[in-house]
Formats: structure tokens, sequence, C-alpha cells
């Protein structure tokens, strides 16, 4: 691994562990999240609706448009979007 590639994988570490103390200290997060995302899911644009909505309604920032989110951001919306896929696949 390089010296690039090893600095932003401790970003994105940092940044994760971040969050998740976030989600540890107001746990209502993950339920805002998730409502959020299945509100939006298969919208055109849902990313960005989605990261719109949990930026106005919980205490997390996310930017909207995508060349602004770090690889924590892109990783927490592609986690809520399976989530809700998961969920639809079940019913």
């Amino acid at each position: 691994m390089n010296t690039t590639s090893a600095l932003q994988q401790s970003r994105t570490i940092n940044e994760l562990r971040s969050f998740i103390k976030k989600l540890l200290y107001d746990s209502s997060i993950l339920d805002t999240s998730l409502a959020i995302a299945r509100e939006h899911s298969g919208e055109k644009d849902a990313a960005e609706r989605i990261a719109e909505a949990i930026t106005a309604r919980t205490s997390i920032n996310i930017p909207a448009q995508r060349q602004q989110q770090s690889a924590g951001d892109v990783l927490f919306l592609e986690l809520l979007k399976e989530v809700v896929e998961e969920e639809q696949g079940l019913y």
C-alpha cells in the first residue's frame, strides 16, 4: 500500500469512528436515516435527496453533491441504500 492510499484509509477510518460515536450518543440518527432512505428510495437523485434530508433532520452533515462527499459519506449512503433494498426484497 502506498503512502497516499494509507493516508486516505486512515482518514476514512477516523471519519467512521467519529460517525459511530455520534450514533452511540444519539441512536435516533439511524432510525431517522433509514426512514429518509425509505422515503426517497427509487427516486431520481435519491442519494442527493437523502443526504439533504439527513443533514436537515439529524446532527449528521452530508453534502448533497457527490463530489463534495467524503468516503465515509458515500459509504453511509451506500449502506442505507443496501439496507432499504434488502428490506424491500423481504416483502
